[in-house]
């Protein structure tokens, strides 16, 4: 704009210049010619009554003079030229100022030279005796004139270049310098000029505008990453070219990609994840069909769900929803390692007491040993219902529908009872079983409790040493009512520990059919401890012993 203002202005001088000296020179032309010929009018007068006094002869005594004076008789043969010689003068009967002094007394006429630099102008009077008198006077033409001016005019419009050069740049500073000091985030408190009203107020009102917009936007923008960001499910958003557009945090949890620099996410998706899953499933996006992965990612396994974004039939992206379904698919697998071992534990004892069965239907069994074969069967049959009812209170407690109520138990008392049961056991494996500690009352379903607390005393006699001791111990904590179990047992290996409260999980697997059970106890434990809002802790040393702590919440006061 600057640069605009300063050759319009600087144009404006200089053409302002240029056509004022071309008015000017052509003005003052024309009253020079005008006094020019006034004067040659004159002059021409004056010496013909001159002549007409004194004669022809008067002409030779003419002081010299600029104007050129010529006598001419009536057949236009010249009598007397100030600046030629007559004789060598050709006639000039054919002038046109000459014919019309002859025909009307007085006549005149300009002629133009062949250079176009000079004119003349004649004027001629018809004296007494019928000759013409004749005066000229030669001038510069219009152009000429002009031309002599040029370099005076040039000089001037130089001068005034500069002059104009210095008072634009100046001028030009101080119109653009109100508009440069414009605040347009509040166009309305501007005090520029008076023309810029409009305009401020348009932008004003576009001002408001867009601070409504961006207010939306805005709010929109957490809105959406407020919901995004408290996703447990990861949320991409991908252009045609797998430029990440947007994501949210569970994104790059799940995809293992939390250390990439804000670079390197904003770049393509694949940087975050190199799997052949993944890549398939934004490709096929991509192409326009949905497609569905599951990736292993260490020790996750996650879904990946592409979706193509499409605008007019073509496609401008991909949105991408990544599932941990971890969870799920160790659920599954338990499920599956459920029904196995369920069929195996089912198929063992099923299998005795049909052979048994078998056998003395066929009767090939003694009469002496069929009380023997029954006593078998007698004893798979309680292994397969004992089973059968491990597994019913496993899925009562997994699903929290234990259909009994809850009451103050005697956590001692219980501890008690249930060491008398298992006295005879123990004191054929040659096993002491002691209870200590003092009444303590915890809230709980007895029957679930009285569960746990026989499989941990079961358990400790199974896999104890010969004269080993089993110790149950009762006593209030800061944490709760605490109830342990400890034993000079075979221990479990630090390998096993995470792994004994899994269903069917045996930590001796060469000796699990001579000790018994069901393989279920701590899995009944684990549960029954979660369903009373109780810990679970073990500690065990492998060929040491092994200690089993249950911690139950206090009863409220």
């Amino acid at each position: 704009m600057r640069k605009k203002i300063f050759k319009s202005m600087c144009l404006t001088a200089l053409l302002t210049i240029l056509l004022s000296s071309l008015l000017i020179t052509v003005v003052y032309y024309g009253d020079f010619e005008s006094r020019m010929k006034s004067e040659v009018r004159a002059e021409t007068d004056y010496i013909k009554s001159a002549v007409e006094l004194s004669g022809a002869g008067y002409l030779s005594g003419l002081p010299d003079s600029q104007n050129r004076v010529t006598l001419i008789d009536e057949t236009g043969r010249v009598l007397y030229d100030s600046y030629a010689d007559p004789s060598t003068m050709e006639n000039h009967r054919d002038r046109p100022e000459v014919q019309k002094a002859q025909t009307g007394g007085a006549g005149e006429d300009t002629r133009t030279s062949d250079t176009l630099s000079k004119q003349t102008f004649y004027y001629a009077v018809k004296l007494a005796d019928g000759q013409v008198l004749r005066v000229a006077s030669t001038t510069d033409t219009v152009l000429a004139a002009i031309l002599g001016l040029l370099p005076w005019i040039l000089g001037a419009a130089l001068l005034v270049a500069a002059v104009t050069s210095v008072f634009s740049s100046f001028l030009t500073r101080k119109i653009v310098e109100p508009i440069n000091r414009l605040d347009l985030e509040h166009p309305a408190d501007n005090m520029a000029y008076d023309e810029m009203a409009p305009l401020l107020a348009k932008i004003n009102r576009q001002n408001e505008v867009i601070s409504r917009q961006m207010r939306s936007l805005k709010e929109k923008q957490e809105e959406f990453t407020s919901i995004t960001e408290n996703m447990s499910e990861g949320f991409l958003v991908l252009d045609q070219n797998t430029d990440i557009l947007s994501y949210n945090t569970s994104a790059l949890r799940l995809l293992g990609a939390v250390d990439l620099s804000p670079s390197e996410i904003h770049a393509s998706a694949l940087t975050l994840n190199r799997s052949t899953g993944f890549r398939k499933a934004v490709d096929t996006a991509l192409k326009g069909t949905r497609s569905e992965q599951v990736l292993h990612l260490d020790s996750r396994c996650c879904q990946v769900m592409a979706n193509p974004v499409l605008r007019d039939g073509k496609v401008m992206g991909a949105v991408v929803v990544i599932l941990d379904i971890t969870e799920r698919e160790e659920r599954e697998n338990l499920r599956r390692e459920f029904t196995a071992n369920v069929s195996h534990e089912l198929k063992t004892p099923l299998t005795s007491i049909s052979g048994f069965a078998e056998i003395i239907q066929n009767g090939i069994v003694k009469q002496e040993d069929i009380p023997r074969f029954a006593g078998n069967i007698y004893l798979e049959s309680q292994r397969l219902i004992s089973l059968v009812d491990d597994i019913l209170n496993l899925s009562r407690l997994d699903e929290g529908e234990v259909p009994l109520k809850w009451e103050a138990i005697n956590l001692l008392a219980l501890a008690e009872d249930v060491a008398a049961r298992l006295k005879s056991t123990a004191k054929k494996n040659g096993v002491v079983l002691t209870v200590s500690g003092e009444r303590t009352e915890i809230s709980g379903v007895r029957s679930i409790v009285d569960e746990m607390v026989y499989n941990l005393c079961d358990n400790a006699v199974k896999y104890n040493r010969k004269n080993g001791r089993i110790s149950i111990a009762v006593q209030k904590t800061a944490e709760g009512v605490s109830l342990t179990v400890a034993d000079t047992g075979i221990g479990i290996p630090t390998a096993d520990l995470d792994r004994v409260f899994e269903r069917f999980y045996r930590v001796d697997k060469s000796h699990s059919k001579e000790i018994g059970g069901t393989g279920l106890g701590l899995s009944i434990v684990k549960h029954g401890a979660a369903y009373h809002n109780a810990r679970v802790t073990l500690e065990s040393t492998e060929g040491v012993g092994t200690a089993v702590t249950l911690i139950f919440p206090n009863i409220p006061t």
